[in-house]
């Protein structure tokens, strides 16, 4: 039988997983128990598959499927619900502004901006039990197209998303700085939605072709962040979440076909 092409993440308190039409989410209850819930996946965009489009695309897919997530299981928490989180976004918006300024040439400029953007998604990834349930969701999933055990740290997770980002992030950037007072907010905001959708193609060619030596070399900076920072060896009760959300999310998906 063909594996499902499968996706997650780690939530404060349990992981969602999600399919090509479904996804499943479930919790550690403070009681200790497990709570599951799932549904159809929100369509962003309909099944467009042009490159550089289909990235931010599937971006905001993701963004709204979270609202579905809160209102079926409420007793989700999203890491990035964390004040410590929305202190770290003010922070990093401020530096920002004030890079931006500075007399730097304008590409060592969007170098350090895009550098700093990465604060709250640091933080976020080292709140309470999120490492450790970012950890079972890499082995739940990885376990289920291997067939065998696997490790915390899966080749499409988003980390892998960092390298790319962050060079696309600063070169777009440095070129919408060079554009018209009046219309440099604009073409930040193009800027930033072009990087996105430049990053997820090199990320689609880097699973493609993961033997490539480029492909290892970008990859490399999001294996080390997930070895050594964003995931933890999940416990014997995390990795029961997380797999109790594959089985819910795998549940969902032969309902659907």
């Amino acid at each position: 039988m063909e594996k499902l092409r499968l996706g997650g993440m780690a939530l404060a308190n349990g992981v969602l997983v999600h399919g090509p039409s479904s996804w499943a989410a479930a919790v550690r209850l403070d009681g200790g128990g497990i709570e599951v819930a799932s549904g159809a996946k929100p369509r962003v965009g309909g099944r467009v598959q042009a490159p550089f489009l289909r990235g931010p695309l599937r971006l905001a897919e993701a963004i709204a499927l979270l609202p579905a997530v809160r209102r079926a299981l409420p007793e989700a928490r999203f890491a990035f619900e964390r004040p410590a989180v929305l202190g770290t976004v003010l922070v990093s918006s401020s530096l920002a502004a004030l890079v931006r300024r500075s007399g730097a040439p304008a590409l060592t400029r969007e170098a350090v901006v895009a550098v700093a953007s990465l604060a709250p998604a640091l933080i976020t990834l080292r709140g309470g039990e999120l490492a450790s349930y970012h950890g079972a969701e890499h082995v739940s999933i990885g376990s289920y197209e291997r067939d065998e055990a696997a490790p915390k740290e899966h080749d499409r997770c988003g980390s892998h998303l960092v390298g790319p980002l962050l060079v696309f992030s600063a070169l777009a950037n440095t070129v919408a700085a060079a554009a018209p007072r009046r219309y440099r907010r604009s073409a930040r905001g193009v800027a930033t939605i072009g990087a996105v959708g430049a990053a997820v193609e090199v990320f689609g060619w880097m699973g493609r072709h993961p033997g490539h030596p480029f492909s290892r070399a970008l990859a490399r900076p999001g294996h080390e962040l997930q070895a050594r920072f964003s995931t933890a060896e999940p416990s014997r009760a995390q990795l029961e979440v997380a797999e109790a959300a594959l089985a819910a999310c795998l549940a969902a998906e032969e309902a659907r076909t």
